[in-house]
């Protein structure tokens, strides 16, 4: 267990500034507060970064003193409109009370490297791990034009966790007991591919309803476009329209949900990831034509990855996971998730991994971000919690206390917590 470390490394005394391997710059601050309290009164994170992927009851720990490294590494991009406005930024955060670990963290969606500030950096940080995270080589809704960007995502996520160990062991004169990689979204996708390709530099992880790609599907390419022709015919009435969605992977139950996503998820999504992988299929445009009729010409809702698979398929395969975790993994996943519906993603996943290393718990209720549990207190429920038991149940394990089996968790009555047994 990690208690009693940090009761040992309480006291390790501070050394001499620290240098981030590799970074173009960086700049180090002293902090009386490294959560988002303390940060957002010092300017030393983006609220905007993590709007909506927390339920507002989310607690903040107290105050956790230390030091703040922003910089970031060599890159052509500039997507990133903080610090300069240069791409593939860091953030590090080492606190005063250190327990010996480090868990390094990858932006989720598009966003910046302070997007986990409020969900994954406050939570750890009060625990006494030192943090890193990175905006992965580039943002936003354009990030396609830096060019193979998914590969650069992972490069960047290895890059910075060596560099991390490095810090840490420069400030504290000792390197990391244990390396937790952990993320949500395309940041769990960045733990699932990590474990995989660069287990050597992780003891384990915690995957929060990490993005499935896999080159023969299935990935969003896959189950968007019948979405996106469905939902049109489902709000006009058309019989059949209902079951072509469910069929499509997002359950009955999830209705209410339905219309934000196809307004904010859905059809941005859809056309930016193809533009990834597959720009030629609407020729000169950029990213497809928004919310575009089926039958218009090079419509993303008409798209077929199957007909594609040979365009889109090379590029899909560079990036794809093959469920050969080689390190301990734990997999969090909401039941109403309709942005990657459960049955599309983390249910295939389990299913590609061997079982000695992953445990898979699917979260009744719980939807792809925790914002949305505001607006429907008594129809979903938020994961963070769940991905806090998890994360404490993965200490236990690499420990060598078996986690919980794999399980469907029904909602508690209380749900600012999440017994995974």
């Amino acid at each position: 267990m990690l208690l009693p470390l940090v009761l040992v490394l309480a006291l390790t005394p501070p050394t001499s500034a620290t240098t981030v391997p590799g970074a173009e710059h960086q700049e180090s601050a002293r902090l009386a507060d490294l959560t988002t309290t303390g940060l957002v009164t010092t300017g030393h994170t983006d609220p905007a970064d993590w709007a909506g992927l927390t339920s507002a009851a989310l607690p903040v720990p107290g105050p956790v003193p230390g030091i703040q490294i922003d910089g970031y590494f060599p890159d052509t991009s500039r997507t990133n409109t903080n610090n300069s406005g240069h791409d593939s930024q860091f953030v590090v955060r080492l606190p005063d009370r250190w327990n010996g670990g480090l868990v390094v963290t990858g932006s989720p969606g598009v966003r910046e490297q302070y997007a986990n500030d409020r969900a994954i950096s406050d939570w750890v940080l009060s625990r006494g791990y030192a943090f890193a995270a990175t905006d992965k080589g580039n943002t936003g809704a354009q990030f396609y034009r830096d060019g193979r960007a998914m590969e650069e995502w992972n490069h960047r996520f290895t890059q910075l966790t060596i560099a991390a160990k490095s810090v840490v062991s420069q400030r504290y004169g000792r390197t990391p007991r244990r390396t937790i990689a952990t993320g949500i979204s395309n940041g769990g996708y960045l733990v699932r591919w990590q474990l995989e390709n660069r287990p050597h530099l992780y003891d384990g992880g915690v995957d929060w309803e990490g993005t499935l790609w896999t080159a023969s599907g299935p990935n969003p390419l896959t189950f968007l476009p019948p979405v996106l022709r469905a939902y049109p015919r489902y709000l006009a009435g058309e019989p059949g329209a209902h079951a072509e969605m469910v069929a499509a992977g997002f359950p009955a139950g999830t209705e209410f949900l339905w219309d934000y996503h196809y307004r904010y998820y859905w059809d941005l999504t859809q056309r930016i990831y193809r533009e990834e992988f597959d720009p030629s299929f609407d020729g000169e445009l950029d990213a497809g034509v928004p919310f575009c009729a089926s039958g218009t010409p090079s419509c993303d809702a008409d798209y077929s990855y199957a007909a594609r698979r040979r365009v889109a398929g090379p590029a899909v395969s560079r990036v794809s996971l093959t469920g050969k975790v080689k390190r301990p993994l734990l997999t969090v996943h909401g039941t109403y998730d309709v942005l990657l519906p459960i049955g599309q993603d983390s249910d295939v996943y389990a299913g590609m991994t061997p079982d000695r290393l992953h445990r898979y718990y699917r979260v009744e209720q719980g939807t792809h971000v925790d914002g949305l549990v505001d607006a429907h207190p008594d129809r979903l429920r938020p994961l963070a919690p769940c991905h806090r038991a998890a994360f404490v149940a993965l200490e236990r394990w690499l420990d060598g206390v078996q986690p919980p089996r794999s399980a469907t968790l029904p909602r508690p009555a209380d749900v600012s917590t999440c017994p995974l047994a």
